[in-house]
């Protein structure tokens, strides 16, 4: 039987609309600067908020500037509220006032149709998976930061090399003070895609994604979840990392990262 230890969230709550990074938040980046899974986990909470009638379908993370490891606020506001779409805005403002994150998100009236079929897909038996270490890399700052504080398990045949790669991940709770949706709980994961399937290590290349878009299609029903991911790397400079999400029962989200592709220095 797996005994899952207890592990510091992302986020402490400061004030209603106002959170304060943890450990867990820091980036491999930089170590002043959070990960931009765990904020987009607090953008998906303030949407859910927002609209709280419809399922959320897509959010779409335009990241202008880095979110520092400190005090942020995130709110957000309904543009259209139809009987059947709604949309919304939000934004992720620092401690001095700058606009660190813009948001969009898409929300559809939940409307169930029996006897539905879908088409079948091959399954991750999350049973089956050996638990290992994180392929994720650690940031050279050597501070505690995102990978420390993930659970891995690698389905069999996967290991930690270069490439394309579907992995298990299980992440810390988005927030000490309450539990997250299974919608908030997909966020981490979502953004690690690029790194998870990295072309080539941390050392010798920046990989750094400019934006996150998910589109949401079922609600999770387990804690872990397992990542199929690649990364397409071109001459430009430019990439795309795409990922679907899945839990025990098939997938359940697609993620998108725009990349930035730079030669670190020697």
């Amino acid at each position: 039987m797996e005994i899952d230890h207890p592990r510091p969230a992302y986020f402490a709550r400061i004030a209603k609309n106002t959170f304060k990074a943890n450990a867990p938040a820091r980036g491999p980046w930089s170590a002043e600067h959070c990960h931009a899974g765990p904020v987009t986990g607090l953008v998906v909470r303030a949407f859910e908020k927002a609209i709280s009638d419809k399922m959320l379908t897509r959010v779409t993370l335009d990241l202008l500037k880095p979110v520092p490891m400190d005090e942020i606020r995130v709110m957000a506001i309904v543009h259209r509220e139809g009987r059947t779409v709604s949309t919304a805005t939000a934004e992720v403002i620092d401690s001095a006032g700058r606009l660190c994150v813009s948001a969009r998100s898409m929300h559809i009236v939940y409307a169930p149709i029996d006897g539905l079929k879908s088409a079948p897909v091959p399954r991750l038996v999350r049973s089956e998976a050996q638990r290992g270490d994180s392929p994720l890399p650690r940031g050279k700052h050597g501070l505690p930061s995102f990978t420390d504080f993930i659970q891995v398990a690698f389905p069999e045949g996967e290991n930690r090399d270069l490439g394309p790669k579907t992995i298990w991940m299980k992440t810390p709770p988005l927030l000490a003070s309450e539990p997250p949706s299974p919608f908030q709980s997909i966020c981490a994961l979502a953004d690690c895609g690029n790194g998870l399937s990295r072309n080539a290590e941390f050392e010798e290349m920046l990989f750094m994604n400019t934006d996150l878009t998910i589109h949401f299609h079922r609600e999770p029903r387990s804690d872990w979840l397992a990542s199929s991911s690649q990364s397409h790397w071109q001459s430009s400079g430019i990439g795309l990392a795409q990922a679907v999400i899945s839990d025990d029962q098939g997938p359940v989200a697609t993620a998108l990262q725009t990349l930035i592709l730079r030669p670190q220095p020697s």
